[in-house]
């Protein structure tokens, strides 16, 4: 057994964490801290973990706590891991951060898009970007992994087949997102009410979503180009749901894609994500709902002959592949475990 500590256990990806954790055949959760909600039950934050974890109490967290296991996941808000990471990558043997706080790994970005220099940029080239179906091969054998924002994550996997093969301009791509509303966070919000978000769908984030410089990294890197090569448009909405995220991304076709059929891209599709786990390749068009649950992507690709245009949409729900569930897969890899333990990948329904 790998002895995990979670810490930001109260919010969604760290009950997302507690419940997949829960299920997982090799990760035994031995701390979950929550400091505003230390010394409260976890069924009574969160009901449906009770079966799993009965009389646990979320803790106020204490460097103590570290002495007890092999992993910490971080659910942390953005900001707070950068204070913490030292004192963890010199503690425990694998540290595995849900926020933003590693993910970009230019430090002079983190003042534009999130407001504040980075506190701790040595240790930025130290963090693998734990997108496994793009970047297995850096993972492997990492002690420290940054996890992919939801957008970033259903964006990149609906575009990597295109931008890999030299199939489309890096500049201009556009990209619309929804995502349900657990994709705010547990507190409470003006704008997360009931009765703001039902019967409601509003864009947010207009041209400066922190999610632009992560999508605008990945499409870099996959094509091999330096970042200034690369400019993406991202526009996220809210929709009326508690879970789950639809991207759909618009991208021109370079000379290489020119008089390519929807048949042929959705051909490579299937040769690229061939073998693995968590990409279902359709015909058809990708719904929120059939991921809900699973740490599976569910992925389509159109050329547009009348445009000239191609189209790439994925769906993904936020809070598993988007988060915590892709948490686990990169955890599982880091062990040394096969990828899948422990993670679902038919979602629920109805």
């Amino acid at each position: 057994m790998i002895d995990v500590g979670i810490i930001g256990a109260s919010g969604y990806t760290g009950a997302e964490l507690l419940r997949l954790c829960g299920g997982h055949p090799e990760l035994r959760v031995r701390f979950a801290t929550g400091d505003s909600q230390a010394g409260t039950a976890l069924a009574e934050l969160y009901p449906s973990l009770a079966a799993a974890y009965p009389g646990v109490v979320f803790d106020r967290y204490d460097p103590a706590l570290l002495d007890r296991v092999d992993l910490v996941f971080c659910g942390l808000p953005h900001g707070a891991s950068q204070a913490l990471m030292p004192e963890l990558r010199g503690k425990v043997r694998w540290v595995v951060d849900l926020a933003a706080d590693f993910r970009l790994q230019d430090a002079e970005l983190y003042p534009r898009w999130y407001g504040e220099a980075h506190a701790a940029p040595e240790l930025l080239p130290g963090f693998a970007y734990g997108l496994p179906e793009l970047h297995r091969a850096e993972i492997t054998g990492a002690s420290a992994v940054a996890t992919p924002g939801c957008y970033p994550t259903a964006a990149a996997l609906a575009m990597a087949p295109l931008v890999r093969q030299g199939l489309v301009e890096t500049t201009g791509i556009v990209v619309d997102a929804a995502s349900g509303v657990s994709g705010a966070g547990r507190p409470p919000k003006p704008n997360t009410t009931f009765c703001t978000v039902d019967e409601d769908f509003t864009a947010y984030g207009l041209l400066t979503h922190r999610h632009t410089p992560e999508m605008e990294q990945t499409v870099a890197r996959l094509a091999g180009v330096e970042p200034d090569a690369v400019s993406v448009l991202f526009t996220p909405h809210l929709a009326p749901m508690n879970r789950g995220m639809l991207a759909t991304c618009y991208l021109r076709p370079t000379a290489a894609a020119a008089g390519a059929s929807t048949a042929e891209l959705l051909d490579l599709y299937r040769e690229s994500f061939a073998g693995e786990a968590f990409v279902v390749v359709t015909d058809g068009s990708p719904s929120t709902k059939a991921c809900l649950g699973s740490n599976t992507a569910h992925v389509t690709v159109r050329a547009d002959a009348r445009t000239g245009w191609l189209v790439a949409i994925a769906a993904i729900d936020n809070l598993t592949k988007g988060a915590s569930g892709q948490a686990v897969q990169c955890a599982n890899i880091l062990a040394g475990l096969p990828e899948p333990t422990g993670l679902p990948v038919t979602g629920v329904y109805p």
